[in-house]
């Protein structure tokens, strides 16, 4: 997996005025790279993903993925490799109220055929978060950190080739993040890159570069410079 991000940019009209919420970003990510994008809020850091992941289209610039620039192919074109390549953890509530916890993780195998045993996958999934006692529940049931749980298990489920997690770890106690933050750092040595944006400083050392985010420009950071 290659991603390539170039001159990009992300402008947003709000009323007489005009902000760069991303501002002429470049980026190379490849097979088992782990980055922690840092930043106060409102510095661009969601919107990133949101593009890269095709929800948002860019105002400026290309997104290659394998060769491909994602930003300009058609709608369904993009949907089939948002949901083959692609899982995205997001921010807030993101799970289908009216399905069961097994049901929610498995809804990206039905919206393309893929070969595998949905059931089986999911149920692995579920045993890999510690919440297979809750598969048949439903998402009003939830505790913050449980929803947090079946969204990642669902943004897993189809072994992504890039994994983009907006604030993964934020309805989670010391103990359920540090299991987390190890479960992808183990995705991530099995060859998935991992794009992750955070605000908790003590995450970032499980991945590989770190990447600081302010008033739309993203900019590679040291561990002395961190510090």
């Amino acid at each position: 997996m290659e991603l390539v991000i170039s001159n990009l940019e992300k402008k947003f009209i709000l009323g007489d005025r005009t902000v760069n919420a991303v501002n002429n970003v470049n980026l190379n990510v490849s097979d088992g790279d782990f980055i922690s994008i840092i930043g106060r809020s409102g510095s661009g850091k969601s919107t990133l993903l949101n593009m890269i992941s095709g929800l948002l289209v860019p105002t400026m610039g290309e997104i290659s993925l394998d060769g491909k620039d994602i930003s300009k192919i058609s709608d369904d074109e993009l949907s089939y490799v948002r949901n083959s390549e692609i899982g995205y953890i997001m921010q807030g509530k993101s799970l289908l109220k009216q399905l069961t916890v097994i049901e929610n993780i498995i809804l990206p195998f039905y919206l393309f055929k893929r070969d595998g045993d949905p059931l089986k996958r999911a149920r692995h999934m579920l045993e890999q978060m510690e919440i297979s006692h809750l598969e048949n529940a439903y998402p009003s049931k939830l505790s913050g950190g449980e929803l947090r749980r079946v969204a990642i298990a669902r943004a897993l489920t189809n072994s992504p080739k890039l994994l983009l997690a907006d604030e993964p770890t934020s309805d989670l106690d010391k103990k359920s993040t540090l299991e987390i933050m190890k479960l992808f750092q183990n995705i991530s040595d099995n060859g998935t890159a991992i794009i992750m944006v955070t605000h908790e400083l003590d995450t970032i050392g499980f991945g590989n570069r770190v990447l600081q985010m302010d008033e739309g420009n993203l900019k590679e950071k040291t561990n002395a410079a961190i510090a």
